[in-house]
């Protein structure tokens, strides 16, 4: 399988060091692809006959542009990519654009039309385009792989699309998101404050350098609109999600919780409720009676209760780079297998 990779951050070079890593242990298991495009939005590189990974991790030590200032290579883009066709999947990781989840839904679109798999960590176009890129997908014969959009490591998707499959989902809820609950945990464990708690997020690389996506609880709002659409077959937007962040927890908070036996949670829940379906996003404090009440550090969570298969719920999922390029591999290896390719 020939693949081209849109987006080369945090995500991408992992995901690069990943294959360089397990490409062997793959091949035994009768798994072989080649990376033949790596594009980012200063230009890329391109070898019809696989690029030597191995070798541009090499070269990304000494010089950290590596290929982006390379006059020729600048030409190299998603355009000419699709020109040529000459891949069978683009992973597509650039960065969210919660607005209209541009410019990643167009390159996913055409690249289903053009009879590509596509496998993205990238959840604007999720957001914005499911239903029609989920539709083209399957008139075109191709598989659409978001597995890494809500929680990474932890199979949400799967677990909702495969193992509740048949059964009528009446709720999901989530702790979603690895860097609020590791400032929760934080903010427990030595009763700081929550800016001191977040610094703290920041300088062990858990956190970004701007966290608003996490803290003020879009990151949630973006999976859980992602679960609620695939999996009850909506077509909800994040107008429909009330969404609250935990900037304005005091530790005061926090001890009065731990008193009462209970802790605080960033929750998204989406309910049915009769025809309806009410979606918030909100810190919650549950009790020890509660599936999430261990949840800690950058755990995550999901849980669906369902009419005949009762509930389910899944707990743990690695956080992190490399956790995130995993999960995209996982899709990956799962069309190689189904796809015959």
């Amino acid at each position: 399988m020939r693949i081209a990779l849109i987006g080369y951050g945090g995500v991408g070079k992992a995901f690069i060091e990943l294959i360089v890593d397990k490409s062997s242990k793959l091949k035994e298991e009768g798994i072989d692809f080649e990376v033949v495009y790596i594009m980012n939005s200063k230009g890329g590189i391109y070898n019809p006959k696989g690029i030597d990974c191995a070798e541009l991790l090499a070269a990304s030590k000494v010089c950290k542009n590596t290929f982006e200032d390379i006059n020729e290579n600048k030409k190299i883009t998603p355009d000419f990519m699709l020109q040529r066709k000459d891949v069978d999947l683009i992973v597509e990781l650039t960065s969210t654009n919660k607005e209209t989840g541009e410019p990643a839904l167009t390159y996913i679109l055409k690249s289903l039309e053009n009879k590509i798999h596509v496998v993205t960590g990238n959840k604007g176009p999720i957001i914005h385009g499911y239903k029609k890129l989920d539709k083209i997908a399957k008139e075109n014969g191709v598989y659409l792989g978001i597995g890494c959009t809500c929680g990474g490591a932890l199979p949400s998707v799967n677990g909702g699309v495969i193992e509740m499959a048949g059964s009528q989902i009446y709720s999901i809820e989530g702790v979603l998101n690895g860097t609020t609950n590791y400032i929760l945990k934080e903010m427990e464990d030595t009763g700081c404050t929550y800016d001191i708690a977040l610094k703290k997020a920041k300088d062990f690389g858990i956190a970004e350098a701007n966290p608003s996506f996490d803290v003020e609880g879009w990151d949630t709002a973006f999976k859980l609109l992602i679960l609620t659409n695939v999996i009850m077959k909506e077509e909800k937007k994040l107008s429909d999600i009330n969404i609250e962040g935990i900037t304005g927890l005091k530790p005061e908070d926090i001890k009065i919780a731990l008193e009462e036996g209970k802790r605080y949670k960033l929750i998204g829940r989406t309910t049915r409720e009769g025809k309806e379906l009410k979606m918030v996003v909100k810190l919650e404090k549950v009790g020890k009676e509660h599936s999430f009440y261990n949840v800690d550090g950058k755990n995550k969570a999901v849980r669906y209760i369902s009419d005949t298969l009762g509930e389910l719920t899944l707990i743990g999922g690695a956080s992190g780079t490399t956790a995130a390029a995993a999960s995209i591999l996982r899709d990956i290896i799962y069309i190689c297998k189904v796809s015959g390719e």
